[in-house]
């Protein structure tokens, strides 16, 4: 599985008409809303916005593409084969398009849509997917200075501090990191996975 490290933009004129290729980094649904929603401000005068989007769950992978009045798997789907096709998640997926005038037909129109994705895809920088663990620790103050060093080790990183009788910290690490972290030092009070 990969994933995208920044957002990444491709455009074509086929026929006339303009289709303008984006993909999007995005955590789950609310993002993907966000972002639709900052693409329909940008391009009032769009006149079809698909889309595909496909995150990686704790029950197993979520998708959902639109064709936004295109005919029936002309604009969605097409986008959507090339996430699942290069195995990408947490990711949007969006090709905006400009009518131009001349009819492409639902065989144009699907490589139309599919290609400008591919494009857009394609220029984007791809990382291995790596599950990470959001975890909590309690520790004394003498155990910070080692905390630190393991957790840097481990390529985690603190996202929360609170100093006070003893440390709390909120630390985000691989989850294949966690049992190593969590053997020496074991005030872990919860997990989740992201």
């Amino acid at each position: 599985m990969f994933y995208i490290t920044q957002s990444c933009i491709f455009e074509e004129v086929i026929k006339k008409s303009r289709f303008i290729g984006f993909v999007i980094p995005c955590e789950n649904e609310q993002d993907v809303f966000r972002e639709l929603k900052t693409l329909q401000i940008q391009h009032p005068h769009a006149n079809h916005i698909a889309y595909a989007y496909r995150f990686k769950t704790d029950n197993g992978i979520v998708y959902r593409f639109h064709d936004a009045a295109e005919p029936t798997g002309t604009a969605g789907k097409p986008i959507f084969q090339h996430l699942e096709g290069k195995n990408i998640v947490n990711v949007l997926a969006v090709v905006v398009r400009y009518f131009g005038g001349v009819k492409l037909g639902a065989g144009g129109l699907t490589r139309a849509y599919g290609n400008t994705a591919k494009q857009a895809i394609d220029s984007a920088s791809l990382e291995p997917y790596i599950e990470m663990a959001v975890l909590h620790f309690t520790l004394d103050y003498d155990q910070f200075q080692s905390f630190e060093y393991t957790l840097k080790k481990a390529t985690g990183k603190i996202i929360e501090q609170t100093f006070a009788g003893q440390i709390q910290l909120i630390v985000k690490l691989p989850a294949e990191k966690v049992a190593e972290l969590s053997n020496q030092f074991s005030s872990v009070s919860s997990e989740c996975r992201k």
